[in-house]
């Protein structure tokens, strides 16, 4: 699809503990209306196989993050597609960061390295990075990037760094 007005909706409240950032709108998230709804997408199994959901939730569910102190988005809200079919022409770095200064989440979670790359280059010069948790910080906000759960990156998938995530999450939940 191409650029133009912003194809998903930020599912993001006051309260939210750690906010999710993808590259854009998957194609078939695009036609639906709906957050990570390919069929080979692991974002919700993931959530829910980490303890994040209580159970399996389906795109369409997505409302019910922010009561679980989960939020979404993407650097890039005007076009869809696969991360490398993606000109970004939409990538918007510093709207993320006005998001992440007004709702202060605890941890700013990277589904893929793309996105990441697209912020940490403009806001902190980073260009190499790894999975994990980043050094840079953005005031009390962590940055983790994790593998991305697209069906498209299956050879990169490692559901040990969602787990990881999850773990955090709690810790930072908790207190």
């Amino acid at each position: 699809m191409a650029a133009g007005a912003q194809i998903l909706p930020d599912i993001l409240e006051p309260g939210v503990v750690t906010l999710f950032c993808g590259s854009a709108a998957g194609t078939v998230s695009a036609r639906l209306g709906l957050p990570y709804a390919g069929p080979g997408n692991k974002f919700w199994p993931i959530l829910s196989e980490s303890g994040l959901t209580p159970r399996r939730f389906e795109p369409g569910e997505s409302v019910l993050l922010p009561g679980l102190g989960l939020g979404l988005t993407d650097v890039n809200k005007t076009e869809s597609g696969a991360d490398a079919s993606l000109s970004g022409v939409g990538d918007d770095p510093n709207a993320l960061l006005a998001k992440v200064e007004k709702f202060r989440p605890a941890i700013l979670a990277f589904t893929a390295k793309r996105p990441a790359t697209v912020f940490l280059k403009a806001h902190f010069g980073a260009v190499a990075l790894e999975y994990g948790v980043q050094s840079a910080r953005i005031g009390p906000t962590e940055i983790h990037v994790l593998p991305s759960p697209s069906g498209l990156a299956i050879r990169w998938w490692e559901p040990a760094r969602w787990h990881e995530l999850a773990e955090r999450h709690r810790r930072r939940a908790a207190q």
